[in-house]
């Protein structure tokens, strides 16, 4: 058959075939399917939340819903990059997402609040073992030229819940009650699996057999322990919290050298540097975002709605940046458009503020956020695609891991310095604007808070410059 004949037929070689040509159809499809229901779950049962709190009567637990997700995400992501690189990444897979279809069903049943935590604490295992798994399935599953259009298919699966997802859950919420917002999303999760399952059962086996490696487990028990007692000791601001702070850094400070890359944490070239971008950046990036929406509410005036609408833009721009660094000319500049968005998202930090000086229109926070999100697309979905690059077939698990737990890591470290700070200067006294007017938070909290996010940031973009090998080290 001649080439023309292939491409009348639809027979195209595999070798010519994008995301969507027959071969990889039914797979990418299903990946996007499962991350949109991620993404969907995340927006929509943030919504729902305080709405549940109240109804079971447990406001006083209220952070610990969040927390028993952060916590049990940070053990499974290590469990899961164990399981894939010994066994392949469809056990745990669909394991995980088993797990996070009971964890929303838990907590949709709840009638106290601890069984509701307890239900985040399984839906947070299902969303590590998923992550880190989706992560491998690309690696092998999709040659090198195609990984990062399947990242860009990652980041625009994302469009569509962040901005429906709120108001779906809203009306939900009214109409059919909280319950329904947990309830109704696991029999959405069958299709897609339908979908992909015969791509899936095509993939090769892992490569070894060995047992898993139980250090590693037991330091990411070690991990999630250590950053769970943390927490709680910031929402108990007494000395005697000390105590449990102490034990918590004891745990995660030497449990999390051992999980990462060694030299992460002093910018060693390569892989090193991918896994200590992705942190420092994701940290910065979302420790400004959850302190935009109070800014705008208390000093400026806006209603939450409004608050909200203006970083809608940013998820926007956020594809588009992914999209483009999925071109294939600008593959060989993928070093230097990662340095570029950390640049960009600096600057995006850096200019959110200015909005506390009188005069200046609130739409500069959008735009703002525009460009921050473009930059981040930029730098997260490259930073996917080096990781997998720079990674043995039997170790992308591992690293796959590794990455997302310096995401998690760089969040919850960069909100809580931001959030010491903030404090520190008046943050925690003021109301807000619709409650007190002249009870505004001091503009010197939030402009400590996006300075501080901005140097991290600027970090970030030195890291840039690390982030190939050295030469016969690839």
């Amino acid at each position: 058959m001649t080439a023309l004949e292939s491409i009348a037929t639809g027979d195209v070689p595999e070798s010519q075939q994008g995301v969507l040509g027959r071969s990889y159809r039914a797979l990418t499809l299903g990946i996007v399917s499962v991350v949109s229901l991620i993404a969907f779950e995340a927006s929509a049962v943030n919504t729902a939340m305080p709405v549940a709190a109240r109804a079971l009567d447990g406001i006083g637990l209220y952070a610990f819903s969040f927390s028993a997700f952060f916590t049990a995400s940070l053990f499974a992501m290590t469990l899961s990059g164990e399981w894939c690189d010994r066994k392949g990444p469809l056990a745990p897979l669909f394991t995980g997402i088993a797990a996070f279809g009971a964890g929303l069903v838990v907590s949709g049943s709840a009638q106290r609040m601890w069984m509701f935590v307890a239900g985040r604490g399984v839906q947070g295992i299902g969303g590590g073992l998923v992550l880190v798994a989706l992560y491998v399935l690309v690696g092998r599953a999709y040659p090198e030229r195609l990984r990062p259009a399947v990242m860009a298919a990652f980041s625009a699966a994302w469009v569509v819940p962040v901005i429906i997802g709120p108001l779906a859950a809203g009306t939900v919420t009214e109409q059919l009650g909280w319950r329904w917002v947990f309830l109704a999303i696991p029999v959405l999760i069958v299709p897609p699996l339908l979908v992909m399952l015969p791509a899936l059962r095509k993939l090769p086996p892992g490569e070894h057999t060995a047992a898993m490696d139980r250090r590693r487990i037991l330091l990411a028990l070690a991990v999630a322990a250590g950053a769970g007692l943390l927490q709680y000791a910031g929402q108990d601001l007494r000395w005697v919290s000390l105590l449990p702070a102490a034990a918590g850094l004891a745990l995660l400070a030497p449990a999390v050298v051992r999980l990462l890359p060694k030299g992460t944490f002093r910018a060693g070239r390569g892989l090193p540097s991918v896994v200590l971008l992705r942190g420092i950046v994701a940290g910065a990036f979302l420790g400004s975002e959850s302190f935009i929406p109070l800014m705008l509410v208390s000093d400026r005036g806006l209603s939450a709605t409004m608050a909200g609408l203006s970083l809608t833009g940013g998820g926007l721009s956020w594809t588009l940046g992914s999209f483009t660094q999925s071109r294939s000319r600008l593959v060989p500049h993928r070093e230097r458009l990662m340095g570029l968005g950390t640049a960009l998202v600096s600057l995006a930090i850096l200019l959110v503020p200015t909005v506390l000086a009188d005069g200046m229109p609130v739409w500069i926070v959008a735009v703002s956020w525009i460009i921050g999100g473009y930059g981040m697309g930029l730098t997260i979905s490259g930073g996917s695609v080096l990781l997998l690059g720079l990674s043995e077939p039997g170790e992308q698990g591992a690293n796959s891991a590794a990455l997302q737990i310096s995401d998690a890591l760089g969040n919850i470290t960069l909100v809580g310095i931001g959030g010491a700070a903030f404090a520190a200067l008046g943050g925690g006294s003021g109301t807000a604007a619709h409650d007190s007017p002249s009870a505004a938070v001091p503009a010197s909290a939030f402009a400590v808070v996006f300075l501080t996010m901005a140097a991290a940031a600027l970090v970030g973009t030195y890291v840039t410059t690390r982030l190939k090998p050295r030469a016969g080290l690839a």
